[in-house]
């Protein structure tokens, strides 16, 4: 257990540095993202922490595409290992709101869609479960490191927070 939770420290410490030497950079001189075009990004999840400790539970891993608008709003698809092990997958559309408490780096988003995944004797596992399929609304936070590179904090309900670094291009 010990082994599991220095790798997950490791992981998240290793996407903290991973913008660090642009980070104060950035930050004093980041203006907010141009908006005549859309641009797609890549969302890559190494770790997600549960409120709740379940023997069952194994590590999350997610890799995510995304397509921003110019009016910032946003849809896309992601695929998952869910807490029990099952491959799942995740499409929705939301909105993204850029320079909160005139931060030009930080952002919000809300994203609703639906999950499909938790099957079997895990289907309880999220509410409204049809079939495998559920619906989510999932708000997240994150800091633009880089005018391309970004870490962001979503939360998972009553399940927990799932912490990622995304790629703009």
């Amino acid at each position: 257990m010990q082994k599991h939770c220095g790798l997950r420290l490791a992981a998240i410490a290793t996407m903290a540095l991973a913008g660090s030497f642009h980070l104060n950079t950035f930050a004093q001189t980041a203006e907010p993202p141009l908006r005549s075009a859309a641009r797609w990004e890549l969302s890559f999840s190494p770790y997600t922490h549960h409120w709740h400790h379940d023997d069952e539970h194994k590590n999350v891993a997610l890799i995510a595409i995304e397509r921003i608008q110019p009016d910032n709003a946003l849809w896309g698809a992601a695929l998952f290992n869910n807490s029990f092990g099952q491959t799942s997958g995740y499409v929705y559309y939301g909105r993204q709101w850029d320079g909160v408490f005139g931060q030009p780096a930080l952002y919000t988003k809300l994203s609703a869609g639906v999950i499909y995944g938790y099957r079997g004797k895990y289907k309880d596992k999220v509410p409204y479960n049809r079939g495998g399929f559920s619906p989510a609304i999932i708000p997240a936070v994150g800091y633009r490191l880089t005018p391309v590179d970004a870490v962001q904090v979503a939360i998972l309900g009553t399940a927990g927070v799932m912490f990622s670094y995304s790629r703009r291009f």
